[in-house]
């Protein structure tokens, strides 16, 4: 009798949870911003939504919803902050929920997606707020690597929930989206500088200072694109790469757009024609543009493409640019996802004298992330691979196969230093220095640092036409897709942060 008597209350306090406050939904639907449940449902598969721990919290308010549903028919879980919920404040037991619903993820092999929109802590709490913030933030670390993470800011996410976005493995970022760490007022108290927090903290500033990977104009383009970039990763770091069964691209499909090296303008072409058509997102493509990271699919199988942007200062490798494609591989080789590098690059940016240590450890950090990898790695170069982008982007050292196009240099100098260090007494004195030099430099092209030298010492694989290039890499995959790579034991390597 006292289960019946209790029914209609339980069903009473459920709706009432479910329906959120209706002042916060007003204001949510204002914006132009769904709520948390509304987001749910557009990301997972139709009616697969399964919620957990409804009741929890005082008044069943604890300002954020989880549970667990399908993406395209594969197990998902999620947690989405409840802004209808006390704003969507943070604490105990918002953390108990998406700590419980992380552990699942983890036991059951399966990524999760986090959607941020919170106005902070509650600090009615105290410590225990501050605890909240830690645990999640420690439970993001610790799964890191083991399953995909993917977060949505789609409202506020500031402080320490900045953080734990930027923990984990795609970040996008909404136009309502507004992600930093000190908010306006901190900002204007401690430097005198006015700004709001869109132009701090909005899709644009994230996309430019590299803390999110992709950008949206709403919430339901966010989730379209994490569904998309979902569907490009492994439910976790044991299984292998995807295979999109769907895709009907010609794996055999010539490229003769490239005839030469001098027809590539812009990279961003050459990674289009090697991937399946349609299949590539370029990450943080806003953020230090001169390195290019993104992922694709060759006959249908995921793979990821690092490479060298030769249209912005040759290609040469950068601060910034090598720590976003350390970051970018780490990821990859987590996930089983094989390598593609492209290269055409001068070599090492030239800095300013305070920025050279700077430059010594991003390259470093670069170099160590390519050596770690232990899924198939190819490399192509496809201009210049002078000096140090040579031994970072395509070294034998690193990669199971190297190709190049014709009329690649492939040189410790590029061919007008080399001809004033090795060939200065030639130089010294001609009638006519600029035709001496020209003649000289193509003299040092052809003979010493064309790639087809390097091709007959071991250092490349082939030398390919550049329209063949899809064929040879997807072969060079496939024939890679068994590898085992035995290593040093080792707990990990010391990252040179």
């Amino acid at each position: 009798m006292g289960v019946e008597r209790n029914l209609p209350l339980v069903r009473e306090r459920k709706q009432a949870i479910l329906a959120g406050d209706p002042e916060r939904v007003a204001e949510q639907k204002k914006l132009g911003k769904l709520t948390a449940r509304e987001r749910i449902g557009l990301l997972l598969d139709e009616a697969s939504f399964v919620e957990l721990d409804v009741l929890a919290g005082r008044d069943g308010a604890s300002g954020v919803v989880t549970g667990y549903g399908l993406i395209d028919g594969r197990p998902a879980y999620v947690y989405a902050q409840d802004f209808t919920s006390f704003s969507g404040a943070v604490g105990a037991e918002q953390a108990r929920k998406i700590i419980k619903v992380m552990d699942l993820a983890a036991k059951t092999g399966s990524p999760i997606i986090a959607m941020f929109d919170s106005m902070g802590a509650r600090v009615k709490e105290g410590i225990d707020a501050v605890d909240a913030y830690a645990q999640i933030a420690a439970k993001t670390a610790k799964v890191s690597g083991v399953i995909p993470q993917i977060a949505l800011v789609l409202g506020q996410c500031a402080a320490s929930a900045a953080m734990i976005a930027t923990l984990n493995d795609i970040v996008i970022v909404a136009d309502d989206g507004r992600l930093f760490v000190n908010g306006p007022q901190v900002v204007s108290a401690n430097t005198g500088e006015t700004v709001d927090a869109k132009a701090l903290g909005g899709p644009e500033a994230c996309a430019k200072n590299g803390i999110c990977h992709l950008t949206a104009s709403s919430d339901a383009e966010a989730i379209a694109l994490s569904r998309r970039v979902l569907k490009m990763l492994p439910a976790n770091n044991i299984e292998d790469a995807p295979i999109d069964f769907t895709q009907v691209d010609d794996i055999n499909r010539l490229t003769p757009e490239f005839e030469t090296i001098d027809t590539v303008e812009d990279m961003n072409a050459v990674i289009n024609s090697i991937a399946d058509e349609g299949s590539v997102i370029e990450l943080s493509p806003a953020f230090a543009p001169e390195m290019i990271t993104a992922l694709g699919s060759i006959g249908g199988r995921t793979v990821g493409f690092v490479a060298t942007q030769p249209a912005i200062n040759g290609g040469a490798l950068t601060c910034l640019g090598s720590r976003k494609a350390a970051r970018f591989i780490r990821m990859l080789d987590c996930f089983n996802i094989s390598v593609v590098t492209i290269c055409d690059s001068t070599g090492l940016a030239v800095h300013k004298a305070s920025e050279q240590g700077e430059l010594a450890k991003a390259t470093a950090q670069l170099t160590c992330a390519l050596n770690d990898v232990s899924t198939p790695r190819v490399a192509l170069v496809t201009g210049n691979a002078i000096a140090a982008s040579f031994m970072v982007m395509v070294s034998k050292c690193s990669c199971d196969m190297v190709f190049a196009w014709p009329g690649s240099v492939i040189s410790p100098l590029a061919s007008k230093a080399a001809v004033q260090v090795l060939m200065f007494d030639r130089l010294k004195g001609a009638a006519d220095p600029v035709k001496v030099r020209a003649e000289l430099e193509k003299e040092y092209e052809d003979n010493v640092a064309d790639c087809v030298n390097a091709a007959k010492q071991g250092y490349v694989d082939d030398v390919i036409e550049p329209s063949q290039t899809r064929q040879m890499i997807a072969s060079a995959l496939e024939m890679l897709s068994s590898k085992r790579d035995s290593r040093l034991p080792k707990k990990h390597g010391n990252l040179p942060l």
